[in-house]
């Protein structure tokens, strides 16, 4: 399988909407491809989840997996948040497409979202913690949205500066 180039902040597609998943692409083998490359790519990072639009493809699908022992993959196609809890958590999340830099990020602690699988079936989860984070951050992506369009100005600009430094000890 092929690792995808992942696009790193501030390459214009991440700030893309992502457009439904056709009914009819779920029997596409290339699509099955992407999702498998997409897994790859993720476990390589090493992330926890990776959004379509990361890779360069605007339809609204991603891929999590936040067990440690990389075991319970998980397809989200056109994923919807129905439902949040009132409960807040703040987690420090980073993206692998702002990679080093990582902040405190408060989102809902409980989540009922509704996605098709891989295979075009419909599923409910009802999940919290980690893993409501990791999918709400996932869905911002396809959104268009990154995770330090939450931070305060101050943190915000905290942060793409770190990202600077980083680069520049990169090249």
């Amino acid at each position: 399988m092929a690792l995808l180039p992942i696009l790193e902040y501030p390459d214009t597609g991440l700030r893309k909407v992502a457009a439904p998943v056709p009914a009819d692409r779920f029997a596409d083998p290339a699509f099955q491809r992407l999702l498998d490359h997409m897994f790859q790519t993720m476990y390589e990072a090493p992330g926890i989840g990776l959004a379509s639009t990361q890779v360069d493809t605007y339809e609204r699908f991603m891929v999590i997996d936040v067990t440690e022992t990389r075991d319970q993959p998980l397809v989200f196609v056109n994923p919807t948040i129905r439902d949040r809890s009132a409960d807040l958590r703040v987690h420090t999340e980073g993206c692998l497409s702002i990679p080093g830099v990582f902040a405190d990020v408060t989102r809902a602690d409980g989540i009922v979202v509704e996605a098709f699988d891989r295979h075009g079936k419909a599923f409910e989860l009802i999940v919290d913690g980690l893993l409501a984070t990791c999918v709400q951050h996932e869905i911002d992506h396809l959104d268009g949205k990154l995770f330090i369009d939450y931070l305060s100005p101050l943190k915000r600009d905290r942060a793409l500066k770190k990202l600077e430094k980083l680069r520049k000890g990169r090249d």
